[in-house]
């Protein structure tokens, strides 16, 4: 037996085996793939359907993220807690193979209200993430997570880079094709996992299901359990409400502001997504050997506060590159806090950690997608006192402040964790 393995199993996890990253990689690679398709094409497709008003196309939009937030929030716990009873895999495939029935679906939409139905069904089936998370809590020891949890997080990158290349290129074409294209992908993706991606949580490991832990408010009891990991999850929460400024306004924001097209906006979320690799490949296990993870929580989140300044603020389309790569680094916090908040809780509990965090960052994703689209439209609105397309990333700057405040007062109140 390895060193690695013995180590491993010495601290209560499965040993890593050979490629099982790996398999977890390709999953999240090809779920990337197939959201950030749809991402530059989904607004625009939303605003032809409301004879292109901007303003309007932006409420609307934040519904949608909305209504997506809202299926996670309810169905995240029972899906994490599901995999902690059954394994992670069959989770893992039941979400792909329900992605992929989705996109499809909003593929033939006909109207906004089939394309909100796909939306709704897209948020019930998306846990394979979250899922995959617990995969690697299951097969790492705890002092290695936060660089495997970078390398993981390296493919988001790898699917940003393509995806939204890929879909801007599509949605010139037609602005249904990148639909059909993360159908395939999700459908790829089932596939894979069915033939190849293995079991991690052997059954002597597997948790009972409860109800009481499998819904929303008492996965959330989890996150309570312990003064840490409950100050980790407001920190989470806030800064996840801080990142959905991306997704929900940044396409809205580029081509009202810049006049970008679809093409120019899907090659800026690619450069988002190659520094964002870097980050997550290279640079965060480096930065948590010699920092620690507290330390390289508060650097990532600071770097988070300064990169949405530079995009709120900067005049032209050119300026506002410059905050990608400061706000890559913001990776690093996510890395960190995930390796700190899985030492807090047993192995057979990983699956419900996972679910209730992701029941966390559905409630930001609640709040955020109408928080800063109706930021946004009021500020590029008549009744503005200011025009401010920037404004909605400048209160993400705002959030990622509060979180670096909160962090540094629970962090260095407790010697628990390095």
């Amino acid at each position: 037996m390895s060193d690695g393995a013995g180590e491993a199993m010495a601290q209560g996890v499965a040993p890593v085996r050979r490629g099982a990253v790996a398999f977890i990689f390709v999953t999240i690679l090809l779920d990337m793939l197939a959201l950030g398709v749809i991402m530059p094409i989904l607004p625009k497709l939303i605003e032809s359907f409301v004879d292109n008003d901007t303003a309007h196309a932006a409420r609307i939009f934040g519904l949608f993220g909305t209504a997506w937030a809202l299926m996670q929030f309810v169905f995240s716990p029972l899906l994490g807690a599901l995999s902690d009873r059954f394994g992670r895999r069959p989770v893992v495939l039941l979400s792909n193979f329900g992605l992929a029935a989705d996109y499809v679906l909003m593929a033939l939409a006909p109207s906004l209200v089939w394309l909100f139905i796909g939306r709704v069904i897209s948020g019930i089936t998306s846990a394979s993430i979250s899922t995959a998370f617990a995969y690697i809590s299951d097969v790492t020891p705890p002092e290695r997570r936060a660089a495997i949890f970078g390398r993981i997080g390296a493919a988001f990158g790898a699917g940003f880079i393509l995806g939204p290349a890929l879909g801007g290129l599509l949605g010139d074409i037609d602005p249904r094709l990148p639909f059909w294209a993360s159908a395939a992908l999700s459908l790829a993706n089932a596939l894979y996992g069915l033939f190849v991606l293995p079991e991690s949580l052997s059954p002597d490991k597997r948790a009972p299901f409860h109800w009481r832990s499998a819904n929303p408010i008492g996965a959330l009891r989890l996150l309570r359990s312990n003064a840490v990991l409950a100050a980790l999850s407001v920190v989470n929460f806030i800064a996840q409400v801080a990142h959905v400024v991306l997704p929900s306004t940044f396409v809205l924001y580029a081509t009202y502001r810049y006049g970008w097209d679809s093409k120019t906006v899907g090659l800026t979320l690619a450069m988002v997504g190659i520094c964002a690799m870097v980050v997550q490949g290279l640079a965060i296990g480096p930065i948590v050997r010699a920092l620690g993870e507290r330390k390289a929580l508060l650097l990532g989140l600071c770097c988070g506060a300064i990169g949405f300044v530079v995009l709120g603020a900067a005049p032209t389309g050119p300026l506002s590159w410059l905050g990608i790569p400061i706000l890559s680094l913001w990776g690093i916090s996510g890395a960190a806090s995930q390796s700190l908040m899985t030492r807090l809780v047993a192995p057979d509990q990983q699956g419900q950690l996972q679910g209730a965090t992701a029941s966390v960052q559905s409630v930001s994703q609640l709040v955020g997608p109408f928080l800063f689209t109706l930021t946004f439209s009021y500020f590029i609105g008549a009744s503005a006192p200011l025009h401010l397309p920037g404004a909605p990333f400048l209160l993400a700057a705002v959030l990622m402040v509060v979180c670096v405040a909160i962090a540094m007062r629970s962090l260095a109140a407790t010697k628990t964790v390095s």
